[in-house]
């Protein structure tokens, strides 16, 4: 097993080879990642050196800690969302997306006033991770991550709870089955292009053109899911 306190890769190495390990898939459903112990020995790396590419992810809003829980990737979910149980088997695919068109394009735009150098950075990674991911559960990990970055940066707390809550729905494993039938890897590569517009927008300060590429992006979803679900109505 690797030493505590020393490794024979260099702390970029370790970091880059964290970051294979997140975006190859092969997660838990929950995008939990091995505990330090397994993983140290999975990577062949120091404890010490570990741990300090988790704190650069970290840092970077790619991973989150809980204690006691471990180590999961992506955005740690608002404690609110747990009104999204009363509701949600009652909601449907085409439900949940009539509201996101509701709520998100505005989170886009007032993210687009506030957003600083580093929350532009994360933006930007994450989009990376949605495209370099062949993994559908991991990109979707990775693409919910990044709308909840956008809705947390955006700083209004009541529109975080409303987005808390659609979060809770969207990330259940009914909601992700739904979604899967409505994905192909052409429209994965659009909605990624979509994601690069969303996130320049923000990036220029454009809280019209945020606003906009968002609602562009929810509308196509929205649309696929109805060609997949035409019986289904809100």
């Amino acid at each position: 097993m690797p030493s505590e306190d020393s490794s024979p890769r260099n702390a970029s190495q370790v970091l880059a080879d964290v970051r294979k390990l997140i975006a190859g898939g092969g997660l838990d459903a929950d995008g939990k990642l091995p505990n330090e112990r397994d993983l140290s020995v999975q990577l062949n790396v120091g404890r010490r050196g570990l741990r300090r590419a988790l704190d650069a992810l970290e840092a970077e809003g790619l991973i989150w800690r809980r204690q006691g829980k471990g180590t999961f990737i992506g955005q740690p979910p608002d404690p609110k969302g747990k009104l999204a149980a009363e509701i949600s088997a009652e909601a449907n695919p085409l439900s949940v997306m009539e509201a996101r068109l509701c709520l998100e394009p505005e989170l886009a735009a007032l993210c687009a006033q506030r957003a600083g150098p580093e929350d532009l950075v994360r933006m930007h990674h994450l989009v990376d991770r949605i495209d370099q991911t062949s993994d559908a559960e991991s990109a979707e990990l990775w693409d919910g991550s990044l709308h909840r970055l956008i809705a947390r940066v955006a700083g209004n707390p009541i529109l975080m709870t409303a987005f808390a809550l659609l979060d809770a729905v969207r990330t259940s494993q009914t909601w992700q089955d739904q979604r899967d039938r409505a994905r192909s890897p052409e429209l994965r590569r659009l909605y990624t292009q979509q994601h690069r517009s969303i996130v320049s927008a923000i990036a220029r300060h454009d809280t019209d053109g945020a606003r906009a590429t968002m609602r562009e992006h929810l509308s196509l979803l929205s649309l696929n899911l109805r060609a997949v679900y035409p019986g289904d109505r809100p």
